[in-house]
């Protein structure tokens, strides 16, 4: 069975587990399928449906970016894109992602059906997916009870810790809230912006006028004096509050830009002690961990590197960065895991990096990993005495003849010792005698390789030239097998019936040319202008032979053009 068949076969068993909701199997089947057949776009759509049948979302989207790359006009690679996206609850990509296809397939039912499912959640402003409740949300309390706007709020004033949780419990009471700068503020520390300033650049007065509730009611006459020291204790906070992150953040970032030249320096050590305070000073902006990270990278400390892109990823979904910020910590710490040769773990991560953000760069170091992982599986696998022992199992099956048997030892052989000329050597004869001649001839042909030395693999070449009708190419291949050992008795044979084969042939002119020019050398030579301008000089003045013939490099070619039939001298 041909490699297309056992795809195709496969493809099929696989479509046959999708449906019958055997997911795993049909994943493992078109993963089969792929090792045999990388390029295949239809096996990709088929397995990211199998991955999304399997709740695999992450996995679904990275096999439907993988079908639109091999196949970008394929309308049902856009459509399983869009489909892993909107079970990410992703639905801005996914309406995105949907309508590209429909450029493809403007009457594509699936794609218009995906693109109108969106819209039903892109119900925020200008048909945006619309956020959840910003004051949910594991983490929410500990970012709060470290920044410093908001700090002092927890401690000092419990009508704040009030007012969170009931903005945890009930969201609809932010539109109500939005006149108390503490509630802005929250937000600002939860988003990682400062909308207390922005409002302030937008309309002044939407900060001196706002009003700060201390509770629920308001204070009684008895109760204005403690209420009124606490408001003079509150509005000492909020004005300490509004003026550190400012400085805060400008420390922050000048010692980033301190860590960023001390890293271009290669002085790791300084770098990483900026990029540390950075992020005590602002322990939003995850940017400092990632560069933290390079630094850790570069000085050798996979460990903490891997540690700052975990953290970086963590700090920046409690606070919703920006995805493209999340796909550089996982690419950074995929890059980690490489630099120690874990390229399980390293592809792991290329892949989580992929999915927030599919990037050339990204794509390529997981296809070196993936190469590398490969190759490192393969040396590990070595083992030259069971190769030895593969080996003597197929010689048995052989001498039985069992050729199937034998092919599967010999190929287990050559898998635990690569660089063995002979094994090849084996595995040709067995597909010479199963009428297998192309693979046969490969492997001839690799064996010659890894040992030119080697005087079986040069006669087997020519007992599959001989057999496959290429008798100027079998020639060859008996002609050094003869200069290799002039007492071989199955040289001399070999080039005596090529030569008669070759012989019986020139009656038919037109056959003699078609095997001829099937010789990628003989090709070269004719295309050659100026042998063609030799050959039309030989033809009009018979007598300029034997002056071509004193240029070796000509005389050569004339050889090998006589040899095959193409031109006679008479």
């Amino acid at each position: 069975m041909s490699d297309k068949e056992k795809v195709e076969e496969l493809k099929n068993q696989g479509n046959v587990a999708l449906q019958s909701g055997k997911g795993q199997e049909a994943i493992d089947l078109y993963t089969e399928a792929l090792k045999l057949d990388p390029e295949n776009h239809v096996l990709y759509s088929n397995r990211s449906a199998a991955y999304t049948k399997q709740n695999m979302y992450a996995e679904a989207y990275d096999d439907a970016c993988k079908t639109i790359d091999a196949k970008p006009d394929w309308a049902k690679g856009y459509s399983r894109k869009g489909a892993s996206l909107a079970f990410m609850n992703r639905y801005e990509e996914a309406k995105a992602c949907y309508e590209e296809g429909l450029k493809y397939d403007a009457n594509n039912k699936q794609l218009l059906n995906g693109v109108a499912d969106c819209k039903k959640h892109l119900t925020g402003p200008a048909g945006s997916q619309p956020i959840g409740n910003p004051f949910t949300g594991p983490g929410v309390m500990d970012r709060l009870s470290k920044d410093p706007r908001t700090k002092t709020w927890l401690e000092n004033d419990p009508s704040y810790r009030t007012l969170i949780q009931e903005l945890q419990t009930d969201p609809s009471k932010l539109a109500t809230s939005l006149q108390d700068e503490r509630v802005l503020t929250t937000l600002g520390v939860l988003m990682g912006i400062d909308l207390n300033v922005q409002m302030a650049n937008g309309d002044p007065s939407s900060t001196q006028n706002s009003k700060v509730p201390s509770s629920n009611n308001p204070p009684t006459p008895k109760q204005n004096g403690a209420a009124g020291s606490q408001h003079d204790s509150h509005k000492k906070a909020k004005t300490e509050s509004k003026a550190e992150p400012d400085v805060n953040l400008t420390e922050a970032v000048k010692l980033k830009e301190e860590g960023n030249a001390a890293y271009k320096k290669k002085d790791f050590e300084t770098a990483i002690d900026c990029y540390t305070k950075a992020f005590e000073l602002d322990s939003t902006n995850i940017s400092f961990l990632t560069n933290r990270a390079a630094a850790y990278y570069e000085k050798g400390d996979q460990e903490s590197c891997r540690k700052d892109c975990q953290k970086a990823v963590d700090v920046g979904r409690e606070i919703r960065v920006d995805f493209k910020l999340v796909a550089k910590a996982f690419a950074r710490m995929g890059t980690s895991y490489a630099k120690d040769a874990d390229y399980k773990q390293a592809i792991y991560y290329f892949d989580k990096s992929l999915t927030e953000q599919r990037t050339p760069e990204t794509l390529k170091k997981r296809q070196a990993a993936e190469k590398a992982q490969k190759e490192q599986e393969r040396l590990a696998y070595i083992d030259p005495d069971k190769a030895q022992e593969e080996k003597s199992s197929g010689n048995e099956c052989f001498k039985t003849g069992d050729f199937p048997s034998a092919i599967k030892h010999y190929t287990e052989a050559i898998k635990r010792n690569p660089d063995d000329a002979k094994i090849y050597s084996n595995r040709a004869a067995c597909y010479t005698k199963l009428a297998e001649l192309a693979l046969g001839l490969k492997d001839c042909d690799k064996c010659i390789e890894l040992d030119p030395t080697f005087i079986k693999g040069y006669l087997r070449r020519g007992t599959i030239l001989k057999g496959m009708k290429k008798y100027t190419e079998a020639m060859t291949a008996f002609e050094k097998a003869h200069e290799l050992d002039e007492n071989n008795s199955e040289a001399k044979e070999g080039v005596t019936s090529c030569m008669m084969a070759q012989r019986m042939n020139r009656s038919d002119p037109e056959e003699v040319k078609r095997q001829a020019m099937a010789n990628p050398e003989i090709q070269q030579i004719m295309q050659d202008p100026a042998m063609r301008m030799i050959l039309e000089q030989m033809q009009e003045n018979p007598g300029a032979l034997q002056e071509h013939l004193r240029n070796p490099e000509i005389a050569s070619k004339i050889q090998k053009l006589l040899k095959v039939g193409l031109i006679s001298i008479r």
